[in-house]
């Protein structure tokens, strides 16, 4: 049975012409690395949904599992100063607790950077608003749906 916090996922990325395929696990697919041995991937392959603060207002980062985002760096590339959002900025900026985010979907439109590194795989897994949840999606599609600017993170 699905969960409701999927059922919203899918509903929000509905809107948006997409009808991923949900892999729901036994075990948690909270971590990229968790993610990684449940699907049988390279954890490069995990798509990371970090929300930060630049200049206060919500910013989703799209980082791909093993990256780190450098905050400093992040915040030079878009003229903004970046901080680590909150567990409640987080729930209420996507929706969803932090390790289920999924990258698109969300109640309102987030300003949103991906990981340029992402771009060099064929499919890359992503949170389906549940820690146990992911789908797959080209990566170049999930950059266009989310409108997001590509940049190096670290």
């Amino acid at each position: 049975m699905t969960q409701p916090a999927v059922e919203r996922f899918l509903a929000g990325v509905a809107q948006l012409g997409l009808r991923p395929e949900v892999r729901e696990f036994d075990e948690s697919t909270h971590t990229a690395a968790e993610a990684a041995a449940a699907i049988g991937c390279d954890v490069a392959a995990i798509v990371k949904s970090l929300l930060f603060e630049a200049d206060g207002a919500p910013l989703l980062v799209l980082a791909s599992g093993p990256n780190r985002v450098d905050t400093a760096a992040l915040g030079a590339r878009l003229g903004a100063e970046i901080g680590k959002a909150d567990a409640a900025a987080v729930k209420q900026a996507t929706g969803y607790s932090i390790g289920a985010v999924p990258p698109l979907g969300h109640v309102v439109p987030l300003r949103t950077v991906f990981d340029e590194s992402l771009l060099e795989l064929p499919v890359v897994w992503a949170a389906a608003g549940s820690p146990t949840a992911v789908f797959a999606i080209a990566p170049d599609e999930l950059a266009r749906l989310t409108g997001a600017e590509i940049v190096r993170i670290s």
